[in-house]
């Protein structure tokens, strides 16, 4: 009985000793992770603040660059006390860097932003160097039964500092995007034609009235729904088969063909412009839509073809099979099995190539030269010209534009995630 009890007593010290070894606070491990991210952040505040040329600014998000990299390198160990102060000291340099930005600063929403990856990060860790279990930790003063509750506290705590995390950098990376658009929906309905200047601070229609009562703009919108129409319905009429072929059957000149269809994506656009030119200058399709459909399905049909033979080799030739058995032929196959079952992927080639030809500039900017032969893309240029821009019609025009495509995006989104998710596994 006292061997039992010996060996029991022995054993819970070795686990004890063991979650002494392993504890370390999720708040330090988190610190690891978002120290670094906060550095990553205000260099590209740096950049901004280059951008702005606010020189007094750039020297002090630099030097809180340079402080969070150290406070991530000296982090605590619990084990070397030194490393608690250091931090301390350090979380304390940054928070009165955070300070003084913020007095410098306006009063705006991106100065709060810019100063909050100062005060963040830096109050945190001097909070949870400070106080609690973490703080205990990094004193050193951590015992076996705190290391035990520790560990205990981090499988709590860790799924939720991973999603906060997680959810920060979604929020920040959705403010890339949503930025823009933020701005170019204030440009259009902010009296005048100033691109500065503070956010929803005045309201008006006029450049939307000015755009949408001209006639201009719809003969645009006509020629684009015309090219983009029938670059989608000649790539699919093209592409469609194509892919089928490459994807079912073996002939000569399938490899080298493929590769070529590859090795054209890798050029850019502008190489073929001057043979398209002639080309189209010969067959007398310059200021025509149809000789931009002609341009932009041969453009566009290398990666469609790419991409549909991806989605039929996804489909179980068992299927194939089966139909032949019951007595399809080929075609009947084609149409009523595998057609049926690729349509998400056929939905993905379609939205591509209207895509393609809705927002193309290039080409039609050299194929047209007649005011009203112009697609949207370069109609929407000519609004900008050396002098007298019109930032606020042209803003109100970009958004009238979106609105096909988001709508276009929103009807085939079930569409889109089936089409990938199908592609990408081969059945």
């Amino acid at each position: 009985m006292n061997g039992n009890t010996h060996n029991s007593t022995d054993g819970g010290q070795g686990s004890a000793t063991l979650a002494e070894r392993w504890y370390v606070p999720v708040e330090i491990r988190a610190l690891r992770v978002w120290l670094p991210f906060a550095a990553l952040v205000n260099l590209l505040i740096l950049a901004g603040e280059a951008l702005r040329g606010n020189g007094a600014e750039q020297l002090g998000v630099l030097g809180a660059i340079v402080l969070l990299l150290i406070l991530r390198a000296s982090l605590p160990d619990g084990r070397q006390r030194w490393r608690r102060y250091a931090g301390q000291g350090l979380a304390a340099a940054i928070l009165v860097l955070g300070l003084l930005s913020l007095l410098r600063r306006d009063a705006t929403f991106y100065d709060l932003w810019a100063t909050s990856w100062l005060f963040a990060p830096s109050a945190l860790a001097l909070y949870w160097m400070s106080a609690g279990l973490s703080g205990s930790w990094c004193a050193g003063a951590q015992d076996a039964g705190a290391a035990e509750l520790g560990l205990a506290r981090n499988r709590t705590l860790a799924p939720r500092f991973e999603a906060f995390a997680l959810h920060t950098f979604l929020i920040h990376a959705v403010a890339l995007v949503v930025a823009p658009v933020i701005w170019i929906v204030d440009v259009s309905i902010s009296p005048g034609n100033i691109l500065g200047g503070a956010i929803f601070d005045a309201f008006t229609l006029e450049h939307f009235r000015a755009v949408l009562g001209g006639e201009a703009f719809w003969l645009w919108t006509r020629n684009s729904l015309v090219v983009a129409l029938g670059t989608t319905l000649v790539g699919l009429l093209l592409a469609i088969p194509a892919g089928y072929a490459f994807s079912r059957y073996q002939f000569a000149g399938r490899k080298g063909a493929m590769f070529v269809f590859m090795l054209i994506q890798m050029f850019p656009g502008i190489i073929i412009l001057v043979p398209y030119f002639m080309v189209m200058k010969t067959l007398g399709l310059l200021n025509t839509s149809l000789g931009l459909i002609v341009a932009y399905s041969v453009t566009a049909l290398p990666l469609c073809v790419w991409m549909l033979k991806g989605f039929f080799d996804a489909v179980p030739r068992a299927l194939e099979e089966a139909a032949l058995l019951d007595g399809c032929n080929r075609v009947e196959v084609f149409f009523f099995v595998v057609l049926p079952l690729s349509l998400p992927a056929v939905a993905i080639t379609a939205l591509f190539s209207f895509l393609t030809a809705w927002n193309e500039f290039l080409l039609a900017l050299v194929f047209n030269t007649s005011n009203d032969a112009y697609t949207l893309p370069v109609g929407l240029a000519s609004m900008i010209p050396a002098t007298g821009q019109l930032w606020g019609d042209f803003a109100a025009a970009s958004i009238v534009v979106s609105i096909p495509v988001v709508i276009l995006f929103v009807l085939f989104q079930q569409s889109l995630i089936q089409g990938m998710s199908s592609g990408a596994v081969k059945g």
